[in-house]
């Protein structure tokens, strides 16, 4: 079987194709392969280590023994066979298979054929993709000191400089000190004194709803960037304040676009981030020219309304303040950095805030109008628990149909379906593959029961956060925040609202097609829904909510 194949010009071509430019980029190419060792980020020998986790998270393993036979293995040294993978050419390896628009529906279609491990060079980088949540988690949670490191990307990295987000550095001292701060505002032990500003903007994205029910996606992302901003930096955005949230759209979609390997060849060929962006053609250094803009805006204008806001002594309690406060004076040579990092920290909270939890919550939008029977369950268990009032959190423990569509909104629809890519920082050995021990029934399926059991949480199901938050050092800080705000969203929503499919003019509903957008963070492309009131008493409930502000 051959493998599954995506046309060379599916890559963005970055200089046109007229001969002047051909030849601009014949010239780039040469340089770039004229190099004596092909690129491999900073430092010596790595390897890309992506994981790719499917809804499905197994799948069975017929046929490997043919198909690693069939692929060729390359042998290193010492013996150990590399894992099978799609054939490369002479010099430019598999560059022409390497997908960049939804590359995880190629892994998928790969896995099939090669594995839940498969391994492809471009360029001489090597690549190894994981398709197994027991593979994955066995690398990076058992063997995380080898499997935490970075790689630079030079659109992400050098041409858009978004060296202050720590998810990005390189393991290391750096790194290490960027996490230790962040956990201690984020950790478990503390996210309950957000409750309070996650249930205020829950209610007014209630109150939002009522107002404007078709422009509940652009609402969603209001309300938690006004979260986040609210927790980070102590700040108050109206309704109809758009600006921060413009800004961060824009600084998110720039990250989900340049996050993954590959996805500009400014990624493959280095040299090419030489190319002045006046050149016909360059748009893609344009583009990371303004994203460059855009990122400077997402950071500074945040912590300097602080910081001002601090100089005048009307700042209101928050991470930021608390940071600013432990900051030594004017004097102190440690100031700069210490002040550098916890910017960093409160940036990397606001874009944490900003894009994972947006794109959960609306899938689980398109969810509850794809599945009807699940709504109905859901709403049935928050009647007999609240009694007509608007959930709180110390309902949690009584809501566990809530607490499983949490799970499940997670699970669905995976934000980062490829994640970051890590990077290994020696050469490892792992023996052996093996068939993964279970698999989620009817993965395509939204079933948030298949969490429960006997009217509790299932503890020996999988949890799917996994996936959703990353794994071993990595592992996201800031997940207990996130689901924090997943589940007193959900609650508030479907205690007075119910969500359909969209109608035409006509009449009929519109049909919805569960699909994502491309992307490092990969959101639901857009769809419609209808979302009214369960009742007049439920909608006195969302006009009176502010009174509870």
């Amino acid at each position: 079987m051959a493998p599954f194949r995506i046309p060379f010009l599916v890559i963005p071509h970055p200089l046109g194709n007229s001969t002047l430019l051909t030849n601009i980029q014949n010239w780039v190419i040469n340089k770039t392969l004229s190099y004596s060792k092909p690129y491999h980020g900073e430092g010596s020998d790595h390897v890309f280590l992506l994981y790719h986790v499917s809804p499905i998270c197994c799948r069975p393993n017929s046929g490997l023994a043919v198909l690693r036979s069939a692929s060729r293995p390359q042998t290193q040294p010492d013996g150990l066979p590399l894992p099978p993978g799609p054939r490369g050419y002479p010099v430019i390896d598999n560059l022409l298979d390497f997908p960049t628009f939804k590359p995880w529906l190629v892994y998928a279609q790969w896995s099939k054929i090669y594995g839940d491990m498969i391994y492809f060079k471009v360029l001489g980088q090597p690549f190894l993709v994981l398709d197994s949540l027991e593979k994955t988690y066995d690398l990076f949670e058992r063997r995380s000191s080898n499997y935490s490191d970075r790689t630079r990307l030079p659109m992400l990295n050098e041409l858009m400089e978004w060296t202050w987000n720590f998810a990005l550095m390189p393991y290391g001292t750096v790194w290490r000190r960027h996490r230790r701060v962040f956990h201690d505002h984020f950790h478990p032990n503390v996210v309950h004194k957000y409750h309070d500003i996650q249930a205020g903007t829950a209610r007014a994205f209630l109150r939002q709803l009522l107002k404007t029910p078709d422009d509940f996606m652009e609402h969603i992302r209001h309300t938690f960037v006004s979260t986040i901003l609210k927790i980070t930096y102590g700040m108050t955005i109206s309704d109809d304040d758009d600006s921060y949230v413009r800004t961060a759209e824009i600084a998110l979609a720039s990250l989900a676009e340049a996050g993954h390997p590959g996805s500009f060849l400014v990624d493959l060929f280095p040299v090419m981030k030489y190319i002045p962006s006046w050149v016909p053609g360059a748009g893609w250094k344009r583009k990371a020219n303004y994203w460059r803009q855009i990122g400077k805006m997402f950071v500074s204008m945040p912590w300097d309304f602080v910081k001002e806001r601090m100089k005048e002594g009307t700042a209101e309690p928050c991470v930021a303040t608390a940071l600013l406060e432990k900051i030594p004076d004017e004097n102190s040579p440690n100031r700069q950095d210490d002040e550098l990092l916890a910017r960093n920290v409160c940036a990397l909270s606001f874009a944490g805030g900003a894009d994972t939890t947006v794109s959960t919550v609306q899938s689980y939008f398109m969810a509850m109008a794809l599945h009807p029977e699940v709504q109905k369950k859901a709403q049935e268990e928050l009647d007999r628990v609240l009694g007509g009032r608007l959930p709180e959190f110390n309902d949690r423990p009584n809501l566990p149909y809530i607490n499983a569509m949490v799970k499940e909104s997670m699970r669905w629809q995976v934000v980062t379906p490829l994640a970051v890519a890590h990077m290994v920082s020696e050469a490892d050995e792992y023996n052996g593959y093996y068939i993964p021990k279970e698999a989620y029934k009817d993965p395509l399926a939204y079933n948030p029961e298949r969490f429960l059991k006997d009217g509790k949480i299932d503890r020996t199901v999988r949890d799917p956060t996994v996936a959703s938050f990353g794994f071993g050092r990595r592992i996201c800080p800031g997940r207990f925040l996130a689901e924090d705000s997943m589940f007193i969203l959900i609650s508030h929503i479907l205690s007075v609202y119910d969500i359909r499919p969209g109608l035409d003019k006509d009449g009929k509903e519109i049909p919805i097609k569960p699909e994502m957008t491309n992307g490092l963070l990969s959101y639901p492309e857009p769809f419609t829904c209808r979302i009214t009131p369960r009742s007049i008493e439920a909608e006195k409930l969302i006009r009176n909510s502010g009174l509870m502000d």
